[in-house]
């Protein structure tokens, strides 16, 4: 594989129509909405075999099955779904990983890294949960690969959240990264876990080198002054147990000059404490790599710091002039290191298509905008960003939550959605010439975990989406004359579902739910509505198959949104290679598909 050796944007064109072509039909499954499944009969409309078959058919296939039904007809003469096989490998076909378009993640490393071995310096699964470890790892490898590439060393991390990715891509790979997030909840906590793992950095960093790299001490009691076996030596060293004015210790930073400095603050938030004993670690640490960053060891010095008691008498023959200068020269120096050493700046900034580069800082060069999971819009406004700016030169973009997409042909009681845009869907010219839409309900089908469910074998939130459909029952039953149909209509969509979550029983979900829409359930007894539950109980077999329909059919759905944004890529002048590439495992990681592109 070579970057020349580009997947043509004819390909994907093509691609592009077989899906669309799929989906006409197919789409009914897909917006088909969980609120109106028993109260319009979704399952016997659409549907002419037994939920228990569906389920079969999806979570446990039989290869031999498989194959004889992708010959057959999924549809019936009445267009009910009659052969689970055949739709399983109909949907199978129409996924990306069968439609020939996406480049090996594996071919494309090999390119850019060669057999060279990867140091890992720092662990994330320290830091980090197994999912997004694994996400911020594969991520951050790329990215780096393709900053080396286009000899980039700054890059903006868009919808950068609590900044493990930024944070990462500083430490491991030396990047300069501007994280970006709409929220200041997540800038802070940013701050204050880079702050912290900027503390740890060198600690691991040192834990992690080969026996090899790490050369013996010419002397080794000196070396011993420089180790700390726990964290009582180290406050012992910084001068934080006894007496402290009597003592100072040699603190060295990346590659300065030695300084003598009194201590006055407290040790704060940087022990480091066994979780299986409560005790202090006995890990050896240095005291350099303790502190990590110039940065996190200014944290305990005043601006003014004093020199040593020798260097104070010599002071005192030096002109006034002098020691403005000396004292000045201190300050620039410190804040240089201070800059070099804090890589990551976390910045709270909602970003839009039209976000000038300015916005987000005054130094800003050339640079690699990259996304991690960046929700709805903003994954199509990262990719315009890419596009318009002169400054960016490389794109890597890991979109999410398809629901929250805004569509610029989507229909709503048969009327176009009239707005000004930009649009999150379709981006390309090619599939806005064709006015193509989705639907709410199917950009939320593509959101399906497909690989989680039927290969980890993840469950749905089936109860609560039982709870949602019955309690739509009893609203048209109930509450069902023109003016309360069309509240419904508007509300059906604030997440009623979440009521679930605080309710104790289905009589209990009602209450609360029905006062959120504006209702009066009080007239209704606790066995009317426990009533209705028992009623749809059997049932409720249908809706868990249905939802199964949908998370086959998730993957293709999500092909054509992805190949939407590829082919928007691939119909710029500026760009000179783009391709859609699996990162990640998607049992681990659902939303596994990255957009990557360089300019010309």
């Amino acid at each position: 594989m070579s970057l020349s050796a580009d997947v043509g944007l004819d390909l994907v064109k093509s691609k592009i129509k077989r899906l669309t072509d799929f989906l006409d039909f197919y789409l009914k499954i897909a917006n088909a909405h969980t609120v109106d499944f028993y109260t319009k009969d979704v399952w016997n409309e659409l549907v002419a075999v037994t939920p228990e078959t569906v389920i079969s058919g999806i979570l446990y296939p039989q290869a031999e099955n498989t194959r004889e039904g992708k010959g057959g007809s999924v549809w019936d003469q009445s267009q009910k779904l009659n052969n689970v096989a055949a739709y399983m490998g109909i949907t199978r076909d129409h996924s990306l990983p069968n439609l020939g378009v996406c480049t090996p993640l594996d071919n494309l490393q090999q390119e850019l890294w060669g057999d060279k071995q990867k140091e890992m310096f720092l662990k994330t699964s320290t830091f980090m949960n197994t999912k997004k470890s694994h996400e911020v790892e594969v991520m951050s490898e790329i990215v780096a690969c393709f900053a080396k590439y286009c000899n980039i060393q700054q890059v903006i991390d868009v919808g950068s959240g609590k900044g493990y990715l930024s944070s990462y891509l500083s430490m491991q790979y030396g990047l300069s990264v501007y994280g970006i997030d709409s929220s200041t909840t997540n800038t802070i906590g940013a701050n204050e876990r880079n702050r912290k793992l900027e503390r740890y950095w060198k600690v691991y960093q040192r834990q992690t080198k080969p026996p090899t790299q790490i050369s013996e001490p010419e002397h080794p009691k000196e070396e011993q002054m420089h180790n700390v076996e726990n964290v009582t030596e180290i406050k012992e060293q910084v001068g934080l147990v006894g007496e402290q004015a009597k003592r100072t210790e040699t603190l060295r930073g990346h590659g300065q000059s030695l300084i003598q400095t009194p201590i006055s603050t407290t040790f704060g938030d940087s022990e480091i404490y066994n979780k299986n004993n409560g005790e202090t670690s006995a890990e050896t640490f240095r005291s350099d790599e303790y502190y990590g960053s110039e940065n996190a060891f200014l944290e305990f010095l005043s601006t003014d710091a004093v020199e040593v008691a020798s260097q104070e008498r010599q002071n005192k023959y030096l002109d006034d002039k002098e020691k403005e200068r000396r004292k000045n020269a201190g300050l620039e120096a410190k804040a240089k290191r201070i800059k070099e050493a804090n890589l990551y700046s976390p910045i709270t900034l909602h970003v839009t298509s039209t976000t000038e580069l300015h916005d987000i800082a005054s130094d800003v060069k050339d640079s690699m905008v990259v996304g991690l999971h960046t929700c709805g819009d903003l994954a199509s406004s990262t990719l315009r960003i890419f596009i318009t700016k002169p400054e960016i030169k490389a794109v890597c973009s890991v979109g999410c939550c398809y629901h929250l997409l805004s569509e610029e042909f989507e229909l709503l009681d048969n009327k176009e959605v009239s707005s000004q845009g930009p649009w999150g869907f379709p981006m390309s010219q090619y599939l806005r010439s064709c006015a193509w839409h989705c639907g709410r309900n199917a950009r939320m089908s593509a959101c399906l975990p497909f690989e989680r469910v039927t290969f980890g074998h993840a469950q749905l939130p089936l109860e609560s989406l039982f709870y949602r459909a019955v309690l739509q029952v009893i609203i048209k039953e109930h509450f069902g004359n023109e003016e309360t149909s069309n509240t419904v209509q508007r509300t059906k969509v604030k997440h009623v579902g979440k009521i679930y979550f605080k309710s104790s029983s289905f009589v209990d979900y009602t209450r609360k739910a029905t006062e959120k829409l504006g209702m009066d359930s009080s007239k209704m007894s606790a066995n009317l509505i426990q009533g209705y539950y028992d009623r749809y109980m059997p049932r409720m077999k249908e809706l868990e198959a249905f939802n199964l329909l949908k998370v086959a059919l998730a993957p293709c759905i999500e092909g054509l949104i992805l190949l939407d944004r590829l082919c928007y890529l691939k119909e710029q002048q500026n760009v000179a290679w783009s391709a859609l590439v699996q990162l990640f495992d998607p049992v681990k990681s659902p939303r596994c598909y990255a957009i990557i592109g360089m300019k010309k």
